[in-house]
């Protein structure tokens, strides 16, 4: 970490980071137009697999928050281009709100399974229909493995156990898309003219957001707010770089410390 170059990007978690379903985190939209005054280029990085591109961006906004669509990295991205190099007709088990990106593809007679966060999805028959497409052959592709997530009232099961429940039940083993795979994280530095190394990840998530990140090469730091408990930090090696109460006070960690800035 000694011989790291100048910062030249930061990436940003949404949900639990900057915000907490229609709540902003106090001071996020502060602290992001301050970060966007200093010499680094932004972009968001998530996992959310509840809504579209677009519905998040249009929630974003309506909380003020200065970003723009095409800043925005999305496992729903990832899932689809990966459907796309394959050419394989999903089994999509997410949101309705989130079927918009994945408009184009081919679903009928699927032969592969994707899954993302999808409460409405998550019932026996469906869970049995992706269970046996998956004894027949099909690939099982988790956009990501989050154990849990934060809602407004209070910690709920992600993606994770119903995949890894999948997993379990067909002896596979699941193409995962999303953080903290390192191959997400380079992808999304990949048009920023911009190495691991000239990188930071600030995050909620200890394991998605800042074990992925640097494992990847990049800094991570973990805030505590959204899904943050207490002794997260111990669970991933090497421990984050830096904690941080929130996001306001990772912005003045970067702007002060990794940038100069006083």
């Amino acid at each position: 970490m000694a011989s790291r170059r100048a910062l030249k990007a930061v990436l940003i978690d949404l949900s639990g980071t900057l915000h907490i379903e229609d709540a902003a985190v106090p001071g996020a939209q502060e602290a992001l137009t301050r970060l966007r005054q200093a010499p680094v280029t932004v972009k968001f990085v998530t996992n959310t697999t509840k809504e579209c591109k677009r519905t998040l961006f249009e929630r974003l906004r309506r909380l003020n928050f200065d970003l723009q669509e095409q800043e925005i990295f999305t496992s729903l991205t990832a899932a689809r281009n990966l459907l796309q190099q394959r050419a394989v007709r999903p089994l999509l088990l997410v949101e309705e709100s989130a079927l918009e990106d994945f408009t184009g593809l081919e679903t009928s007679d699927p032969n592969a399974v994707v899954i993302g966060l999808a409460p409405e999805h998550f019932n026996y028959q469906t869970l049995n229909k992706a269970f046996r497409l998956i004894l027949d052959g099909a690939p099982l592709i988790a956009i990501h493995k989050a154990r849990y997530y934060k809602r407004k009232d209070g910690l709920a099961l992600g993606p994770g156990p119903f995949v890894t429940g999948l997993e379990y039940a067909t002896d596979t083993q699941a193409t995962v898309v999303g953080k903290p795979e390192k191959a997400f994280f380079l992808e999304a530095l990949r048009d920023l003219n911009c190495s691991p190394e000239e990188a930071v990840m600030i995050g909620d998530d200890a394991r998605d957001d800042v074990g992925g990140a640097q494992n990847a090469g990049m800094l991570g730091i973990l805030v505590k707010t959204g899904k943050y408990r207490p002794g997260d930090e111990g669970k991933i090696n090497p421990p984050p770089h830096l904690m941080c109460d929130s996001f306001p006070e990772a912005v003045n960690h970067i702007l002060e410390n990794l940038l100069g800035y006083n």
